[in-house]
């Protein structure tokens, strides 16, 4: 269990928008969370890859073979 005191515009805010979308304000906090954890640990692999390149241990990938492989290349 965490308890979180949040400013009251926040609370608010997050009691405006689970009355609409019918979630609870716990869903919507969690979910929040959960993306920003995720934000986090892409963060990290992106400076660990960034790391390798300046460090020459791995080759840098050109951005047009990325959106390639990912289906944005147009």
């Amino acid at each position: 269990m965490l308890a979180l005191r949040l400013p009251p515009e926040i609370e608010d805010g997050l009691g405006a928008l689970a009355r609409r979308t019918g979630r609870s304000k716990d869903d919507h906090a969690c979910g929040a969370i959960l993306r920003h954890l995720e934000n986090l640990e892409n963060l990290a692999a992106v400076e660990q890859r960034l790391a390798a390149v300046q460090g020459g241990e791995s080759d840098p990938v050109p951005v047009k073979d990325l959106l390639s492989r990912y289906g944005a290349a147009d």
